[in-house]
């Protein structure tokens, strides 16, 4: 059996996205997921936050990955939401000249799809600060995706993300899906939330897009992997083979 290996650039601090990255491949016995850590316990807009997101630790947890000859590998996080999505184009560049494996992100895979979608009136829903989701916001406008709606927690602790009930996640999913967006966006890797989003997408008829799933999404896809393989989980996986 040829197997296909996926590497995750994960934070310290996360206790979601591995289980759900895990879940999310149950059913493909030959592609398997595997982790590397660096250090990040909370977002926030701070100088001390923000150096948690230096290239130098995650591209060392990067050649790690390397070491297990990874056929893609993913910051599964979501970082660029605040930083700008410039700081993710040139971290999986150094990536891929660093350890010669293709490279991707949650937000970079994210912000394809909803190019692929042509989605221009997007929702947002996040366990953010304030001022961490008006970056977020002003960032996507300026892709051209308009904020119509977005609920966000005020948290900053990261590991208190994974805390979140699914019941208030799908209350917040629900209060953006009344505005209608064209999609709805689910940014932060350590909610519970990937397993909502079949359930959701099918009440509401809006595509949504989880930040674990679609670094799940491109790292099949950078891989020569067929994300269609990949159900129960949201129409992303069926839709977009290759968006």
């Amino acid at each position: 059996m040829t197997r296909t290996l996926l590497g995750m650039l994960t934070p310290s601090s996360n206790t979601a996205l591995e289980p759900a990255t895990a879940a999310m491949l149950a059913g493909l016995p030959d592609v398997s997921a595997h982790f590397s850590r660096f250090p990040v316990t909370e977002i926030a807009l701070s100088d001390r936050a923000l150096a948690q997101f230096d290239d130098t630790p995650i591209l060392a947890a990067a050649e790690l990955l390397a070491h297990a000859r990874m056929h893609a590998i993913a910051w599964n996080g979501t970082s660029s939401g605040w930083l700008g999505f410039a700081a993710d184009e040139r971290l999986v560049a150094r990536i891929t000249e660093r350890t010669g494996i293709p490279a991707t992100t949650s937000m970079l895979a994210l912000n394809e799809l909803l190019a692929a979608q042509g989605a221009r009136r997007v929702g947002f829903v996040t366990p953010y600060l304030d001022a961490v989701q008006e970056r977020i916001v002003a960032n996507y406008e300026m892709l051209g995706c308009h904020c119509v709606a977005e609920r966000h927690l005020g948290l900053q602790d990261n590991f208190s993300f994974s805390e979140v009930p699914a019941e208030t996640l799908a209350g917040m999913i629900r209060a953006v899906a009344a505005e209608k967006p064209d999609a709805i966006a689910i940014i932060c890797t350590n909610l519970h939330s990937a397993h909502l989003v079949a359930a959701l997408e099918a009440e509401t008829g809006i595509p949504i897009y989880d930040s674990t799933a679609t670094a799940l999404w491109k790292s099949l896809v950078l891989a020569g992997a067929d994300p269609a393989r990949v159900t129960g989980w949201g129409g992303l996986f069926a839709r977009c083979g290759a968006a």
